[in-house]
């Protein structure tokens, strides 16, 4: 009887239910931190997109201040996201006239602050057509990497529509640009691409701007150019300045060393913002892609560094 009572005992004291009070104190603990993984895990996704873009909606100026034939477009992505951008149709008369290059630009501001560029490709002949990814100027939406890709996709297809073929489309992709402009060429046998002060990938840049952060661990953003070099084969276009603050001169040697012929490598002699620091310099640059495009695509590398 007393070995049947604590038997009793001890299997009351252990099998009975625990109240609610006693769970709630088992389970605060990893409820507290769940809670702080899922916070942290949000904020570092919010620094991350607030780090990658830097949209600006509205319009400072127009195509209309280079004071030539344009036109203000409206299209849209495969997903149903509106889009705009300006066309600038080349000269009548122009040998180059069936060719045009596909700005993308970079991650700041818009297409508005980038006329000067566009003034200086329109001097090699062709014609140009640059567009807002979503979420910056005029498109609609919230930029995204697979969305900054639908919407270079569109932009092609614009083109398309207007009786370019792909073969006569030259992508420039500006800084971000690169990464979308890269991801375009990777799919689209285009004419050329030319990356523009632009990086390898975002995980190694972040990594150099942000060292205390275990930024390629925790990337969910690749914009991975690097990658895709030695897969893309067409002339390519590599352009930069040893005194860009932002972007490594590395990052363009990298890219450089993994991309198949025919190649350029055209130092530049801004800040990162200041491609056209030099502009007959730059130009020469884009007209050597441009000859190497219409008249020798296999020809050996070319380097300009003076």
């Amino acid at each position: 009887m007393i070995a049947q009572g604590l038997w009793s005992a001890l299997h009351d004291g252990f099998m009975t239910e625990p109240s609610p009070v006693k769970k709630w104190k088992r389970l605060k603990l990893p409820v507290v931190l769940l809670g702080l993984c899922i916070v942290v895990f949000v904020m570092l996704r919010i620094f991350e997109h607030s780090q990658v873009y830097h949209p600006r909606r509205g319009l400072d100026q127009s195509g209309a201040v280079l004071g030539r034939a344009w036109e203000d477009v409206r299209f849209k992505a495969a997903d149903g996201v509106n889009l705009s951008g300006w066309y600038f149709p080349a000269e009548d008369g122009s040998k180059r006239k069936e060719y045009v290059v596909l700005v993308c630009h970079g991650n700041g501001g818009n297409i508005g602050h980038r006329l000067d560029l566009y003034d200086a490709l329109l001097q090699t002949g062709a014609g140009v057509f640059a567009f807002y990814y979503r979420g910056y100027g005029l498109s609609q939406g919230r930029p995204s990497e697979r969305g900054t890709y639908a919407d270079a996709a569109a932009a092609l297809k614009w083109l398309g529509d207007r009786g370019f073929a792909a073969s006569r489309v030259i992508v420039l992709g500006e800084s971000l640009g690169g990464g979308v402009a890269s991801e375009l060429a990777a799919r689209e046998p285009l004419a050329g691409l030319v990356l523009l002060s632009s990086f390898t990938n975002i995980p190694e840049i972040g990594a150099e701007l942000f060292p205390w952060l275990p930024v390629r661990l925790i990337s969910s953003i690749r914009y991975d150019t690097h990658s895709r070099l030695p897969g893309i084969r067409m002339p390519l276009l590599v352009m930069h300045s040893r005194n860009d603050e932002l972007v490594g001169f590395h990052h363009a040697e990298a890219n450089f060393r993994v991309a198949n012929e025919p190649k350029i490598f055209w130092e530049l002699f801004g800040t990162h913002n200041e491609p056209l620091h030099q502009p007959d310099h730059f130009l020469k640059g884009i007209e050597a892609l441009l000859t190497r495009v219409e008249f020798s695509p296999e020809a050996s590398p070319v380097s300009a560094r003076q």
